[in-house]
């Protein structure tokens, strides 16, 4: 009697587990895993570790995996086969991003004292001009789904390195604008090719962050969504 009643728990655990690790695999309509659309392209979920310009995990970040809508990822597929013909390809550093991280942002913004990072993230720009300057802001393109922050890497190194882009991913100040010149010319070329290819798929840039694209005629453009990634 013992034994069945100590079967049937164990039974009733795992199909909790499995049940619960199929909910967390369930994404809202209209959207999908990146790596499930393209499986070659290469991920750096910054917001999921540390190394990022706060110093730690960013709530909503529970994976290192990224979510984007359908239409976002069917683009995206297209530029990283374009890219592959000259060895080249797409590194993925956040795409959708729950509203709570934004929160995160912001009332990580409003603590002065927490500069842990400012010396690799925002050198040369005061925290507490963050907002003013437009690097931090209360809503964000990524929660509506179709905003993606990436670079391009060179698939025939064996680290698969990204270009020099004259600056790092996340780097806060003019040397990240678009329109920064005070590059060299490999600089200037490999932003070339990031801005070109990202436009001729009918994504647009945000002036201050050369690694951060929109999708044109986005499916949600007025909806900030909030569902965890996992």
């Amino acid at each position: 009697m013992l034994n069945r009643i100590f079967r049937y728990f164990v039974f009733c655990m795992l199909f909790l587990i499995v049940e619960k690790s199929f909910a967390q695999q369930q994404l809202p309509e209209g959207f999908v895993y990146i790596k499930t659309v393209i499986p070659t392209i290469e991920l750096e979920i910054r917001y999921a570790g540390n190394h990022n310009f706060i110093g730690k995990p960013i709530e909503g970040y529970t994976t290192s995996k990224a979510i984007i809508t359908v239409e976002a990822a069917n683009m995206l597929k297209k530029i990283q086969l374009e890219l592959e013909k000259k060895n080249l390809g797409l590194k993925i550093y956040d795409a959708y991003r729950p509203q709570k991280a934004v929160n995160h942002f912001v009332k990580w913004a409003k603590n002065l004292n927490d500069t842990i990072n400012k010396e690799e993230f925002y050198p040369n720009v005061k925290k507490k001009n963050l907002f003013k300057e437009e690097y931090i802001a209360s809503r964000s393109g990524h929660s509506r789904g179709s905003t993606v922050d990436l670079t391009i890497i060179d698939l025939s190194s064996d680290e698969k390195k990204a270009l020099d882009m004259g600056s790092p991913y996340d780097f806060f100040g003019k040397e990240s604008w678009v329109s920064n010149t005070l590059l060299t010319s490999k600089q200037l070329q490999n932003r070339a090719i990031l801005q070109e290819v990202m436009r001729k798929y009918n994504f647009r840039n945000y002036p201050k962050e050369w690694w951060h694209f929109t999708l044109r005629s986005e499916p949600y453009p007025n909806t900030y969504f909030n569902f965890e990634i996992e």
